[in-house]
Parts: C-alpha cells; structure tokens; sequence
C-alpha cells in the first residue's frame, strides 16, 4: 500500500490533527516555500498527499504533514501529526502557516500607491501568500550559517550530508521515506571536526556553529522576542552579522522587513528590478527605504513576480575542499 492509499486511513490515528482557516485564499506551496533547503532537504518532502516536514519540539520530535484544500475565503489546511512533538507541534501551526502575519498595511491603498509597478503587480497575482513563522532558531541558524560565503550547492551538499549522518528518522508510519528529523543542539554539538570538513564545512563556519548552539536553550528562547530584538541578539554570537540574522528571522519570525545585506545577488537583483542597473548594499537599502516595515515583504513580492536579473558577469566559483 502506498502512502496515498495508507493515508486516509492513518491520518484519523494521527497522534495530533487540526484544521486551520486562514478566512482568504491561501497558497501553502509559496508560504512554505522558503523553509525548504532545496529539492533535496531531507527534513522537507513534496508529496502528492501534502507536504512533510519533520523536526523537534520541546517535547520530541515529530512529524507534520499539511494539506491544503478548499478555495477564496473558504480554503484550509489540515494538518496532521505523529511523534512526541505531535501536541506541540500542531498548536504551532496557525503560526508556522503565517496566522501572524498582516498584509493589511501593505495592502492600504496610500501605501499601495506607492509601490513600483512590478511589485503592485506581483501581488495582485499573490493576494494568497504569506510570510511563514517557525519559532525554531536552531533548525534555522544552523543551515542559515552552513550558506554565509559559499554558493548555495556547496552549503546544501554539506547540510544534506550532516543530516543523512546525524538526522534520526521522522516519527511516524506514513512518513516518506528518508524524511529525516534534524539534529538536536546537543547533536550538532557532538559532530567531530572531520565531519565537518568532509561535509565541505570549513572551520570557521562549523566554530560558529559550535558558539552559537553552546547556550541553545537561550537561543530557542530568542523565539518569543520580537524580530529586531531577536536579530540584534543573534549578532552578538560572533560570526553571525546581519546577513545570518535577517535570514534566520524572516523564517522564524516572518519578520515582513528584514533585508539580507550581504547577499551574493540580492543587491543587484533589487538594482535591476526597480531601476534596471546594478546596484550594491548601500544602493539597495536607499532603493529599499520609503516601504520600511515591509521590505521583505516587496522583495518577497519581486521574487513572485518572475523578474530576473541578466545573467552576464562572473559567478561565485564552488570550491570542495573535502579532498585535502
């Protein structure tokens, strides 16, 4: 019996389950979207009876599945959980599907007004999208800082490689096969160094991981402050500067305004998408400035428009030091 076949079946024995009503139409495949380390992150699965997602609470691991159904004002998601974490991890799925998150200002129309074509555009097409909220820092950081100053092949080859080492398997009969639940602080602390070096971690990005996760329990509490607060708290971790920090928020907060400044393209992706030329870090903030509040919301909106940049110039070359 397939998983299709043996879900109906399951899913009433689910150890946790609720439906969400968002009251708009809603797009899980784009609110989600951002969560997925790639095609291949073994934590994330794209299936035909919904999508997978396996992690720990602080009740244990678990295994969460959402499906979304219905349409415009009447659309849902089911959610169903196996595992320890069940409980926990379905009274954070209002959050987790973006509950929190209020276009409403966005949307006003002397705001609105004020927003480049292409944007207003984009999200005329995207009413039904939203900014997702984990709450979990550490499933965050630790991918998050495994991407700072490499190309994002390399930095997901190495997460996939740590995960099939150290993840456990996802809790739960029906769960895809490989679904993966990822390593705990406790387990990402105890990966030697020459894991980290056969991932394709270098030292310095695997000793920020080692720093970050060593007060964990104070890290997940960065969950419950607001997203400036908990960005500026994440930077006093040496190592983790803006770049990690915006990134990490705008998935565990849905933080609407955070700008990853740092980023190989984002700069001139933004230059050419609202003036047509390059620009850097500096020139993307200015460009960025008069929707304060809501940047990552307009960059998000850019990235759901279909623009992209032209192509031409010299790529980050990727580098495998695995070897040596």
């Amino acid at each position: 019996m397939t998983i299709a076949e043996a879900l109906p079946l399951v899913a009433a024995a689910a150890d946790a389950s609720l439906r969400w009503h968002p009251g708009a139409a809603y797009r899980l495949d784009q609110t989600l979207f951002p969560l997925q380390r790639g095609n291949g992150d073994p934590s994330f699965a794209v299936h035909p009876s919904g999508f997978w997602l396996a992690f720990t609470t602080a009740s244990g691991p678990v295994t969460l599945r959402l499906s979304a159904g219905g349409s415009g004002a009447d659309s849902f998601v089911d959610a169903q959980a196996w595992g320890p974490g069940a409980e926990a991890a379905i009274a954070g799925v209002p959050r987790l599907l973006g509950a929190g998150d209020d276009w409403s200002a966005f949307d006003e129309p002397a705001f609105h007004s004020t927003l480049p074509r292409l944007v207003t555009e984009s999200r005329r097409r995207n009413l039904a999208v939203r900014l997702p909220s984990t709450g979990r820092m550490v499933d965050s950081l630790v991918p998050t800082i495994l991407e700072q100053k490499v190309t994002t092949l390399e930095a997901r080859r190495g997460y996939r490689y740590l995960m099939y080492r150290y993840g456990t398997k996802a809790p739960g009969r029906v769960a895809p096969q490989g679904l993966l639940v990822p390593p705990t602080a406790r387990q990402w602390l105890a990966v030697p160094s020459w894991e980290w070096h056969k991932a394709g971690v270098g030292p310095q990005r695997s000793a920020t991981v080692m720093r970050a996760l060593q007060s964990a329990v104070a890290l997940e509490r960065l969950a419950g402050l607001d997203a400036t607060e908990a960005g500026a708290k994440l930077q006093t971790i040496p190592g983790v500067g803006i770049w990690t920090a915006a990134e990490v928020v705008q998935r565990t907060h849905g933080c609407p305004d955070s700008i990853s400044v740092g980023d190989y393209h984002l700069a001139a992706y933004v230059g050419y998408a609202l003036t047509g030329r390059k620009t850097d870090d500096a020139g993307m903030l200015q460009l960025l400035e008069p929707w304060r509040g809501h940047r990552q919301r307009l960059v998000r909106m850019l990235y759901l428009s279909g623009f992209r940049k032209p192509t031409f110039g010299p790529r980050m070359t990727v580098q495998d030091h695995r070897a040596h």
